[in-house]
């Protein structure tokens, strides 16, 4: 089971104590139908910091932990996330041509693994994924992306579209990857900073967040296939805007 891969912590109390601390969650578990004392503050402490919960019958958690979970549990971050508004001033601080990549639904932790690859390998800044929906970034990720992951700066998002109007006012940018696109990679811009939106293989990529893009483009396809790999995708969008941005 997936879950059980990952590193948690669990009861009441010790999660309420962490959170106090600043330790970073990718998300918390708690018991349908939970009362007690110190509710109200471990709900107060989770919308604060933005940090995901679901409530879920016992059952489950009992498959996770045994012991007194008292109702709750908590699986620890791989990494250390950053704020949005972090990482794109240091983007532009740092980099010259900065690249950022939106991950809007891609579920998959190996295409996440290999997407945050590629991108430190074109000298990107940075990955913003949402809070939920996304593909979780624990052991199997980190292993696809070869260390990337701990090297990059990753930003977890309650609504992309956030991040998106930030991207935009600090002088982003943004083009979505989509298919149904008639302008190809090689007519659009990405000589300056530039956000690329990559979708899922399934949904392809938000309404709202094709609404936000300054530009929708597409990778020639000449074969039977309509699509490719939201990884492989991503490699050609990517070294495209390096090649741009060499001359």
């Amino acid at each position: 089971m997936e879950e059980q891969k990952l590193q948690y912590l669990f009861g009441l109390h010790p999660v309420i104590e962490a959170l106090r601390a600043g330790k970073k969650f990718d998300k918390v578990l708690l018991k349908q139908g939970l009362e007690a004392p110190q509710f109200r503050d471990l709900m107060g402490l989770l919308q604060k910091n933005g940090i995901p919960f679901q409530f879920v019958p016992v059952e489950r958690l009992n498959r996770v932990v045994r012991g007194a979970h008292q109702g709750v549990v908590a699986y620890i971050s791989k990494i250390d996330y950053v704020p949005y508004e972090t990482l794109i001033d240091t983007a532009l601080a740092t980099g010259k041509h900065p690249l950022i990549v939106i991950l809007d639904g891609v579920s998959d932790v190996r295409n996440l693994g290999a997407i945050a690859r590629t991108l430190e390998c074109a000298g990107g800044s940075g990955i913003i994924v949402p809070a939920k929906g996304g593909a979780a970034i624990n052991a199997d990720a980190i292993k696809a992306s070869a260390g990337a992951l701990m090297r990059l700066s990753v930003a977890k998002v309650p609504n992309l579209k956030l991040a998106a109007y930030y991207l935009k006012q600090s002088g982003f940018r943004i083009l979505a990857v989509t298919e149904k696109s008639d302008r190809l990679i090689y007519e659009a811009d990405m000589t300056g900073p530039c956000a690329f939106v990559m979708g899922s293989e399934g949904k392809g990529i938000s309404q709202g967040m094709l609404e936000l893009s300054d530009d929708r483009v597409a990778i020639p396809m000449a074969g039977g296939i309509s699509s490719l790999n939201v990884s492989a995708a991503t490699s050609i969008v990517l070294y495209e805007a390096v090649r741009q941005q060499m001359k």
